[in-house]
């Protein structure tokens, strides 16, 4: 069987289990099969696109591919020379293998990679719900110090923040806030985010300078459209009523907050923020959409990463992902046991350096799990 892009409990995945270069020629075959049938039926343009379509999901493969068979190419001319009479050229010989090896061994891992299971979540915009946990006022203050965080992330990735929720405390802080985060690649980054998230430090109400330590739990959701979750309204018990935050006097006088019950599964949704009924509905169908999304992704999940999610964790909640130290400046991954000494920056959202290597350490237990060599 060819190789072929298609969709499998969830995940996309490149059927046909061969080994990894006989299956690349097969893919690139198919490349050129794809531009031939594209220029027999020009005049057909539901067919083309879909040809189009499939050419553009296998078009970076292809160019990889051709990178390294040119490297590997180079890589031979070079090793031969190591035999020549010149010394002096010799030399060149060798020290060109050695710099050609490097880069032909990055090309490999990037094309494994580039054949492991690709998650169809990874493209799509987040809806991210921070809660404050135990520890009271100073909980609700870490809450917020996460939602600046990762606020300052989004704006380092050229991302957008749009608060659909919140709860405030008097002091700064949020019981809860869900905002959504639009842009390229969010999910397949923020994704490392779900579970429980500590903080350790001394209060500011803390006379006697004792170490506190408080928790709020990090919620990251794909955002789920219409087509890909349809929530009927005989399933939903739609109220209204007035608004008890901010937003200026027509929402205190009008029922323009919303709160949505989904029956099935009872759970809840409220959104109060926005001045209209309709564009508060909307949030909340919105968010109640991402959490079904999430509820029908986890059941897929379990059944075909049980491995992934023992290792790597599961972004549940009952997992404590990471301490946020403040007397040692120290910010701990303790799923990757990695540790950085710097913690104004990660609260400014440098956390690149921890979502990389969580990201590759997903990516080296899927190799495994493809049976392909990290």
């Amino acid at each position: 069987m060819e190789p072929a892009l298609q969709e499998q409990e969830g995940f996309l995945v490149w059927t046909g289990e061969r080994p990894m270069f006989e299956r690349l020629a097969g893919i690139e075959a198919r490349y050129q099969e794809l531009t031939r049938l594209m220029a027999e039926h020009a005049a057909e343009y539901a067919r083309v696109a879909e040809y189009a379509r499939e050419r553009a999901e296998i078009e970076p493969v292809v160019a990889k591919f051709h990178a390294y068979q040119d490297l590997t190419g180079a890589l031979e001319q070079a090793r031969g020379m190591r035999a020549d009479p010149d010394p002096e050229l010799r030399q060149l010989a060798e020290s060109e293998v050695v710099g050609l090896e490097v880069r032909r061994a990055d090309l490999e891992k990037d094309l494994k990679a580039m054949l492991l299971p690709r998650d169809p979540r990874d493209a799509k915009n987040v809806i991210l719900e921070i809660r404050a946990g135990t520890g009271g006022e100073e909980a609700a203050l870490f809450a917020a110090d996460l939602f600046r965080l990762y606020s300052r992330y989004a704006e380092r990735n050229g991302w957008k923040i749009e608060i659909l929720s919140q709860n405030a405390t008097g002091i700064g802080g949020f019981k809860e806030i869900i905002f959504q985060v639009k842009g390229q690649g969010a999910f397949s980054r923020l994704k490392f985010e779900s579970g429980v998230h500590r903080v350790q430090r001394i209060p500011a109400t803390e006379s006697q300078g004792r170490i506190h330590t408080s928790t709020a739990t990090v919620a990251v959701l794909a955002e789920a459209d219409e087509v890909e979750i349809q929530v009927p309204e005989k399933d939903i018990k739609l109220e209204v009523y007035r608004s008890s935050g901010a937003g200026g006097q027509n929402v205190q006088k009008n029922s323009t907050a919303v709160r949505i019950t989904h029956l099935p599964t009872g759970m809840v949704v409220q959104c109060q923020d926005e001045r209209s009924q309709l564009q508060n509905r909307t949030r909340a169908l919105a968010i109640l959409r991402a959490r079904l999304y999430e509820i029908e992704s986890q059941k897929q999940r379990a059944e075909i990463e049980q491995s992934r999610r023992a290792q790597v964790g599961t972004g549940e909640r009952s997992e404590k992902i990471r301490t946020y130290n403040f007397p040692q400046s120290r910010v701990t991954d303790h799923r990757i046991g990695v540790s950085l000494h710097n913690l104004e920056a990660v609260l400014d959202g440098e956390i690149d350096p921890l979502i990389d290597e969580l990201a590759l350490q997903e990516q080296s237990l899927r190799l495994r799990e493809a049976g392909i060599s990290p």
